[in-house]
């Protein structure tokens, strides 16, 4: 069975570039054809990826040293409680009606000391909002505004999804920049990256594409600790949007 490389692409190394404790095994839900599980693999992990389409097993089989055909909305039983480092969740939260049960199975699956990684698109993005501004609300095969995407969320209502469900934030970071066009060629790239940082960090709603999120699971006054953390923040949100993501039926 040939794979659908609709999905296909170099993995999500801003994504992978936040994590923050040593290589072990991962999980990786929804993980394609294994693009960023060949990116763990090389960083040392041993990653277990699960998708629902046959074909791409067929493909993440090679990059995997394990593949689940699975659907994420029924959980994830076929994985014990507290036996993984790392859980991916990289553009996949928004395909489902209900993130939450995913978010409280992603919380079981870890280790102590454990980590989720959490990727999503923001809706908001400058041409998205031209978009919206002219009347054009219309989905396209893949992107922002991709068929299957059942919710929509912003970066700051990304934010609120993992920490109203029971995660706290060690680290952030945003991918996109300015709409330099064809001046990002001509201008020397060190003041094009530093440009597109600080408007990044002011306006991450505005110029990001996808919010990036590394998160551990809140510590509990029944624990005894203390439940505040600390958080290396490399994009701040701004401004309110509604919470999590609007659901489309």
């Amino acid at each position: 069975m040939e794979a659908d490389l609709r999905y296909r692409n170099g993995g999500n190394p801003p994504l992978l570039d936040l994590i923050d404790i040593p290589a072990g095994k991962a999980l990786d839900c929804g993980c394609g054809a294994g693009d960023n599980a060949r990116l763990l693999r090389a960083r040392g992990w041993r990653v277990t990826g699960v998708t629902i389409d046959p074909s791409e097993r067929a493909a993440a089989t090679a990059e995997c040293d394990h593949v689940e055909l699975a659907d994420l909305n029924a959980g994830l039983p076929f994985v014990p409680d507290g036996s993984h480092q790392l859980v991916l969740l990289s553009h996949i939260l928004e395909h489902l009606a209900d993130p939450v049960p995913l978010l409280v199975e992603a919380r079981r699956a870890l280790a102590p000391g454990g980590r989720v990684l959490v990727a999503l698109p923001n809706v908001l993005h400058y041409r998205q909002r031209a978009l919206f501004l002219r009347g054009r609300f219309e989905y396209t095969e893949t992107g922002l505004m991709d068929a299957t995407h059942l919710r929509f969320y912003t970066v700051n209502s990304a934010r609120r999804l993992l920490e109203d469900n029971g995660l706290r934030i060690v680290a952030t970071a945003t991918t996109g920049g300015l709409p330099w066009w064809r001046t990002r060629e001509l201008l020397p790239g060190e003041l094009v990256r530093r440009w597109d940082r600080r408007v990044l960090d002011r306006w991450p709603n505005m110029f990001g594409w996808q919010a990036l999120f590394l998160a551990a699971p809140q510590v509990t006054r029944r624990t005894g600790a203390s439940g505040v953390a600390v958080v290396r923040q490399r994009s701040a949100p701004s401004g309110d949007q509604p919470d999590y993501g609007q659901l489309v039926q």
